[in-house]
C-alpha cells in the first residue's frame, strides 16, 4: 500500500487487496503510534548523547543516516518533548552604551533666519585606500555650511564629541541627529546638556529626517572619492565646509 501510493488510490488498492479502508487506516494509526514511539525515544537518546548541544537541524541530520525524516516533525517532538537545544546566551555588542533618545522636534523644518539656531549631524564612510574610515559632521541649515566635523578610523562615541566638542557653547541651539548609539550614548547626551544644546532626533527608518546632511555627505563623496580618487583626502579638506 505505501509503496504505491503515488500511482493508485487508497481506495483501489484496497479493492485489489479485499480490505476495507477502515481496516487500511486503523492499520496505519497502529504503526504511526508505534514508529513515533521509537522516534521520540531515539531523539531523546541522541539528545541526551550529545549533551543537549544540538538542535533539530543536527538531530535530524544524523536520524537521517538510519531513516527519512522531516526536520519539521523532528523538531514538533523535540519541543513536546522538551528536548531543546540548551545555547549559550549572545553576547551584543554596543557601541556608546544606549540611554535614551529625544523627540523629533526638527520635523523637517529646514529652513531657519539665523545661523548656529538649527543644526543637523550624521555619520558616513569614506573608502580611503584599502581601510574604511568615517566622517562626522554637523552642518548649519541656515546656509549649508559645516561647522564642525571629525574623521577617524572608529565609529564610536569618541568621533562624535570630538565634533560636537567644535560647537560654541550657546541657547537656543538645536542639533537634530538619528537614532544611532553614538547620540543615544550617556556620554554624547550628557556633553549636549553641558553646552545647553537642545536635541531633537529621527524616529526609526526615516531617513528622510536628515535629508540636508545625507545629501552633503553624498555630494561629497561623489564629488571626490568616486570621480577623484582617495588622494583628496589628503589635499581638499578646507573645502568641505562648504555644502
Amino acid at each position: 500500500m505505501e509503496s504505491n501510493r503515488e500511482e493508485v488510490t487508497v481506495s483501489k488498492a484496497c479493492a485489489w487487496l479485499g480490505i476495507a479502508r477502515a481496516t487500511y487506516y486503523r492499520w496505519k494509526a497502529v504503526v504511526k503510534e508505534e514508529y513515533t514511539d521509537i522516534t521520540v525515544e531515539k531523539i531523546r537518546e541522541l539528545c541526551v548523547r550529545h549533551k543537549f548541544r544540538y538542535g533539530y537541524r543536527k538531530i535530524t541530520a544524523l536520524l537521517r543516516a538510519e531513516e527519512n525524516l522531516n526536520h519539521k516533525r523532528v523538531q514538533r517532538i523535540m519541543q513536546r518533548e522538551g528536548l531543546q537545544c540548551r545555547v549559550r546566551t549572545k553576547k551584543r555588542k554596543s557601541i556608546g552604551q544606549p540611554a535614551h533618545s529625544a523627540d523629533n522636534l526638527l520635523q523637517r523644518q529646514f529652513h531657519t533666519e539665523a545661523p548656529l539656531q538649527k543644526l543637523i549631524t550624521d555619520i558616513t564612510y569614506l573608502p580611503f585606500g584599502g581601510k574604511m574610515l568615517y566622517l562626522s559632521s554637523i552642518l548649519d541649515l541656515y546656509n549649508g555650511e559645516i561647522v564642525a566635523y571629525s574623521i577617524a578610523d572608529k565609529q564610536d562615541t569618541s568621533l562624535v564629541l570630538n565634533t560636537l566638542n567644535q560647537l560654541p557653547d550657546q541657547a537656543n541651539m538645536l542639533l537634530h541627529s538619528d537614532q544611532g548609539s553614538v547620540y543615544t550614548s550617556q556620554a554624547y547626551q550628557a556633553a549636549i546638556k553641558g553646552k545647553g544644546i537642545t536635541m531633537s532626533m529621527s524616529r526609526k527608518g526615516t531617513p528622510g529626517d536628515n535629508a540636508p546632511i545625507e545629501s552633503f555627505h553624498s555630494t561629497l563623496k561623489s564629488e571626490t572619492f568616486y570621480l577623484e580618487g582617495p588622494w583628496v583626502l589628503r589635499n581638499s579638506s578646507s573645502a568641505w565646509r562648504t555644502a
